[in-house]
């Protein structure tokens, strides 16, 4: 028999496997009952999200993410975004911010891509999160982890330093101003560092992060637990200033040097951020939102291969079972994501996905909408074959999609649990300019491809 039909029945019973374990999701509430009942015994519960984009990954992650608070007692929901942005949104959902709105809570999220954080689905959350906390003792947080903030961490420490030790503003004032000649230009900065174009700030920011640290016994006893969340936030700043400097630096030398540290930043913040938890009473039980290549287990991906490691595979190694990672995955439909980076939001037709991948595997089972979980009984072992998954972040190249957007990994060593949406539409941002309001116009594809 030809390999190509061996492989098609293969897939064809596999596919008859799938039809059988795969959970329909119907909109019911209880639609997520086995998954919270294996994901609410972690400490970490990553979920993710095959694009930047998918109003279906954004919403179904917040209803999840309701569960785990209301039912599993979880306390803090961090994302894949900047510290000092996530903070303002903290501040809102916690009652510490006065009359300010949803929509002004997230109007620190301003860099590009402004509609990863700045979309309808996440200001329904934080709407609900600050209702929620405010007839609750025990309050659920929002938090940052990435590390693109330098110049925003920057200005937090100063305001900090400033409050509570003028002195030391000063001293910090002048350790940052190593920056100053290359304004706001971070990559500016990266190139010529790296090169020896300029000298690093890497002693100065290094230098401000101890210092911080070394007076924190002082700062942290003035005013109780308002002094200590002040704190903590200023030394994470601070430990993202030095670590964004490394960043940019190492961004020119290869790929895998700057997404690990990348990664790796991330990790130590929500690592930070539930000792922080655990100090100040509060059970440590934490929500992550990032991209599925943030957080499926890199070494059962190409990544692995490569030398990469992320959020998902350093939880694992540290923790272990403390940690229940869900994917999420789409066959086509449409995405919010830009041609370019920087370039404005587009509404774009998502092509339907690619044959022998897992996205086009989970089509064929005709099951619109399903939870899968990948661990024990819960998968047929045929799924643990390599296959092609599709990650589209916020630029979305359809004309070059099997090399922009595909990579191979084995999915149940990649995650816990998968949330199939087989059509999906693009997630609404909050400013909907003309270039996404607009119809696109169906592309046409070389017959090659």
């Amino acid at each position: 028999m030809p390999r190509e039909e061996t492989s098609a029945s293969r897939d064809e019973q596999l596919i008859r496997s799938l039809v059988e374990k795969a959970r329909p999701l119907t909109g019911e509430s209880g639609d997520y009952d086995p998954l919270i009942a294996l994901a609410g015994e972690a400490r970490f519960v990553l979920l993710g999200e095959a694009s930047h984009g998918t109003h279906e990954f954004y919403r179904e992650r917040a209803r999840i993410t309701r569960r785990l608070i209301e039912e599993k007692g979880f306390t803090a929901v961090a994302i894949e975004g900047d510290w000092p942005d996530s903070e303002r949104v903290n501040r809102f959902v916690r009652g510490e911010s006065g009359d300010t709105g949803a929509t002004e809570a997230l109007s620190g999220f301003r860099r590009f891509p402004t509609w990863m954080w700045r979309n309808a689905d996440v200001l329904d959350f934080v709407g609900w999160l600050k209702q929620r906390n405010a007839g609750s003792p025990k309050k659920a947080g929002f938090y940052g982890l990435d590390l693109y903030s330098l110049h925003a961490s920057m200005e937090a420490v100063l305001r900090y330093l400033e409050r509570v030790d003028p002195a030391a503003a000063r001293r910090a004032r002048y350790r940052y101003g190593c920056f100053e000649r290359f304004g706001e230009d971070t990559q500016a900065y990266g190139y010529a560092a790296s090169f020896g174009l300029s000298r690093s700030c890497e002693d100065e920011v290094v230098r401000q992060l101890v210092d911080l640290q070394a007076s924190a016994l002082d700062y942290a006893s003035r005013d109780g637990r308002v002094a200590e969340e002040a704190l903590f936030s200023a030394e994470q700043n601070a430990r993202l200033v030095a670590n964004a400097e490394r960043y940019y630096r190492e961004m020119f030398r290869g790929r895998v040097t700057s997404w690990n540290l990348r990664d790796a930043h991330m990790v130590e913040t929500a690592e930070s951020l539930a000792r922080h938890l655990e100090s100040l009473g509060d059970e440590p039980k934490m929500v992550i939102w990032a991209h599925n290549s943030h957080l499926g287990d890199a070494r059962a991906t190409e990544m692995g291969e490569h030398g990469e490691w992320n959020i998902g595979q350093l939880l694992k190694e540290r923790h272990g079972g403390a940690v229940f990672s869900v994917g999420f995955t789409t066959h086509a439909g449409t995405v919010t994501a830009a041609s370019e980076w920087g370039a404005p939001a587009e509404r774009k037709q998502v092509r339907p996905s690619l044959p022998g991948s897992y996205e086009a595997l989970f089509h064929a089972t005709g099951v619109p909408r399903f939870l899968l979980l990948t661990r024990g009984d819960g998968a047929p072992r045929a799924l643990a074959q390599p296959r092609l998954e599709r990650a589209i972040g916020v630029i979305y190249l359809p004309a070059s999609e099997r090399a922009s957007h595909y990579f191979s990994a084995r999915l149940p060593d990649q995650f816990d649990a998968v949330l199939h949406f087989d059509n999906t539409r693009a997630v609404e941002p909050l400013e909907i300019n003309a270039e996404w309001s607009r119809d696109e116009v169906p592309e046409t594809y070389p017959s090659a491809l």
